[in-house]
């Protein structure tokens, strides 16, 4: 479930980001944040880390630098 997850990232970062552009308020951008934390911590506690960091990535969020803890 692990690597599905992370190929299905990675594919969005290969063929959908690019049509979209830079639209992510953090560094690292969400989809990153969302491979390292899934690396990290595992498909639960990664996936649900990185919901929370794509409700933050708004309009009202100043964004900045914002690593997986």
């Amino acid at each position: 479930m692990k690597k599905i997850a992370l190929f299905l990232i990675r594919l969005y970062q290969l063929l959908i980001s690019p049509m979209l552009g830079p639209i992510c308020r953090f560094t690292p951008s969400c989809s990153q944040y969302a491979m390292e934390a899934i690396q990290k911590y595992g498909i639960s506690k990664g996936a649900r880390l990185a919901f929370s960091r794509i409700c933050r990535c708004n309009p009202r969020c100043l964004g900045g630098h914002d690593p997986v803890p």
